[in-house]
């Protein structure tokens, strides 16, 4: 491992890494195959589940080349309380000469005639499409729809596209172009706070341009791998990959600088000072980013397939943020030299004290004094913020997982108010023919069900057309189909073989599933953690204290998070796979931060003992620590630039528990579990002796 060290730090043999690293990454730019990922995030259903089972059963079924839009026309405004004017008659002309030229894009014209509703407020019409046809070009077929849905209307009269095709070209136009955005953005950030933090014109630049680079080789990687090893990626995979490595690749980059920072004023050679940064940090950021890698790695054990892409994407992402942070940049940093940091060049200067007596050493010494004080406050301030967890739920409705008040969620707020609230989402019963006829009967006799029609049938099986009374993906509308899904299941006999499929039955197996991933996956986490602390610091006690620690901040944050969304931002549940991200990012990075200090500390203690040890390791990483939480704090936000209400979600939790992570947590309250325990905190082993 030295002669690698020695090799990636030579005065000479650095050049060689540094160009040899260059032409690797251009090879492999142009080398690996491309895929194209989906435009939008894909159910990923395990194939056992009833509404995955409806959805392969359809495809024999001759409906199964057919999708729909579903119009509304209104006036006045469509917000929660739908139109606000009836429409005239003039009006209704004019929607059945719109209904009749969009029964020209349809497959069954006459299906799109319309629909007035009985308050006289709206009228609808379904417009049937080729599915294949749409599939190909959502955004051409929804523009079509609505250009000749609102084509000569009379004033104050509008037209809005909802239903599949309406939902499914909204959300793709969320995620267009979301890459570029999420990447101009997040440079922007990094490059902002790397200034700050530097207060150098140059040296941001470095490190920028390093992490921008594994950051482009981690987005063709994971692209050339994902088809062999079977993985559906999407938009908003590849946009948390980006945040992630920038931020992770850009936190490593920060303490690998302070600690070269440091080493240069002691260390006339900066090849030596950069080995000796290397071989010191080195184990602390491997340490770190294998944390986050095997965390990111458990989600390969989900039911979702969407949870093992992210996974799989973001766990490859991190371990090219790790090389990069460990050869790529110290070659990168020696090759340009000391200058790189003007205007506050480090100078060789042997009588350097190597202890810091500023801001950090006196808070240090302030947390000695009172550890339990500290202790005891944080906990009932963690607590506190904790309790806004009190009335949460998980699962959002599909109107309220895009923000800002897309097309498709302006009309479906119309249907809710003038129509039947499940009119726009179909639930989909498949029964045995023999038992069509009593299935249709106890829907019919389920409370929540509006209508039973029954359609066609294929390989001896009927289709059940069924709309629900409430609205699509709601609490109410996910008891309804349990509850049919029961009636079907206790009736016995061929009825018993029925399923229950459709966009609401969807949602309510994903989230079910998204449960399941998250019983198994938490605690998964959380002992790979324990494990990775305890050889790091060859502890038992440290790595229960630290992982309680992070786990408050991520309750905290959680509940913080949640008063943030009811009473601010308007979301009324958390979205079903937010929880799970958040912990993982939260629990993965708060250990990185308690890495970082607790391996400095545990250096400082073989010398100093325990408690000088903490005091001089939280003076010594305390300001680069705290930037690097800023940063990435910073960098996850940047997921609110998407419309889409799952990653505003993600962005607001990590941040906030980075936030107090960073800024309480390891600031204040792993010190003085540190001087509250003394040297009990790493038992069995005792650095405070030389060994």
């Amino acid at each position: 491992m030295l002669g690698i060290v020695r090799i990636i730090t030579g005065r000479r043999t650095a050049w060689v890494v540094l160009v040899g690293a260059v032409i690797a990454v251009g090879l492999l730019f142009a080398l690996l195959p491309k895929s194209a990922g989906n435009d939008f995030p894909t159910s990923g259903l395990p194939t056992a589940s009833q509404a995955a089972r409806v959805d392969a059963l359809l495809a024999d079924f001759p409906s199964a080349k057919q999708t729909s839009a579903i119009v509304v026309w209104s006036r006045g405004g469509a917000d929660a309380t739908g139109p606000d004017s009836a429409l005239t008659e003039a009006d209704k002309a004019a929607i059945t000469a719109r209904a009749a030229e969009l029964g020209a894009l349809s497959t069954a014209p006459r299906a799109t005639t319309p629909q007035f509703s009985d308050d006289g407020l709206a009228a609808i019409s379904v417009v049937p499409l080729e599915a294949a046809a749409v599939s190909a070009d959502v955004k051409g077929t929804a523009t079509d729809i609505r250009s000749a849905a609102s084509s000569d209307l009379p004033a104050g009269l509008s037209s809005y596209v909802t239903g599949p095709v309406g939902f499914q070209a909204d959300i793709s136009n969320a995620f267009a172009g979301a890459d570029f955005r999420l990447l101009l953005v997040t440079v922007i950030v990094v490059a902002v706070l790397l200034i700050i933090t530097y207060r150098s014109p140059v040296l941001w630049i470095v490190p920028l341009v390093v992490v921008g680079l594994a950051d482009g080789l981690a987005g063709v990687v994971v692209s050339a791998l994902a088809g062999p090893f079977g993985i559906t990626l999407d938009a908003s995979v590849s946009g948390i990959q980006s945040v992630l490595v920038f931020g992770a690749g850009t936190n490593y980059a920060l303490l690998l600088v302070a600690r070269y920072r440091e080493e240069l004023l002691h260390t006339e050679s900066r090849n030596e000072a950069m080995r000796i940064a290397v071989r010191s940090a080195g184990p602390a950021i491997a340490a770190s980013g294998g944390t986050v890698a095997l965390s990111l790695l458990t989600l390969l054990f989900a039911e979702l397939s969407g949870n093992r892409a992210l996974g799989f994407a973001c766990a490859i992402g991190v371990v090219i943020a790790i090389l990069f942070a460990l050869i790529v940049l110290p070659a990168a940093l020696v090759v340009c030299g000391r200058g790189l940091f003007w205007p506050f060049v480090p100078r060789y200067d042997p009588a350097s004290p190597r202890v810091h007596t500023g801001f950090w050493s006196k808070l240090g010494r302030g947390v000695a004094r009172r550890p339990v004080a500290i202790i005891v406050g944080s906990a009932l301030g963690l607590g506190a913020l904790s309790l806004g967890l009190i009335g949460a739920s998980v699962g959002l409705s599909q109107a309220d997982q895009l923000l800002g008040n897309p097309e498709s969620v302006q009309a479906q707020a119309i249907v809710d108010a003038s129509f039947s609230s499940g009119l726009t989402s179909q639930t989909v019963v498949l029964t045995p023919d023999a038992a069509a006829t009593e299935a249709a009967s106890l829907a019919t006799a389920t409370t929540g069900v509006a209508a039973v029609q029954t359609g066609e049938s294929a390989n001896g099986l009927t289709r059940l057309n069924l709309s629900l009374g409430s609205e699509p993906g709601s609490e109410t509308t996910f008891a309804t189909i349990t509850s049919l899904r029961s009636a079907y299941a206790d009736a016995g006999g061929p009825v018993a073989d029925t399923l229950v499929g459709g966009t609401d039955a969807t949602a309510l197996d994903t989230r079910t599933s998204s449960q399941r991933d998250q019983d198994l996956i938490l605690p998964m986490i959380l002992a790979i953690v324990f494990g990775i602390l305890a050889l790091l610091l060859r502890s038992l006690v440290a790595p229960v204290l630290l992982i309680a620690s992070v786990l408050a901040t991520f309750f905290a944050s959680l509940g913080a998070s949640n008063l943030i969304f009811q009473n601010l931002l308007g979301f009324p549940a958390f979205n079903t796979n937010v929880v799970l991200f958040a912990f993982l990012f939260l629990v993965a990075l708060g250990v990185d931060y308690n890495i970082f200090l607790t391996t400095r500390a545990r250096e400082e203690a073989r010398l100093h003992g325990t408690r000088e040890g903490m005091v001089r390791a939280l003076s010594s990483t305390g300001a680069v620590i705290t930037s690097a939480g800023i940063l990435i704090a910073a960098v996850f936000v940047v997921l609110g630039v998407l419309p889409v209400v799952a990653l505003a979600q993600i962005g607001v939790i990590v941040c906030l528990g980075v936030l107090l992570d960073t800024l309480l947590v390891r600031t204040l309250v792993v010190p003085a579990l540190v001087f509250l325990t003394g040297d009990r905190f790493w038992w069995p082993s005792r650095p405070a002796l030389r060994e």
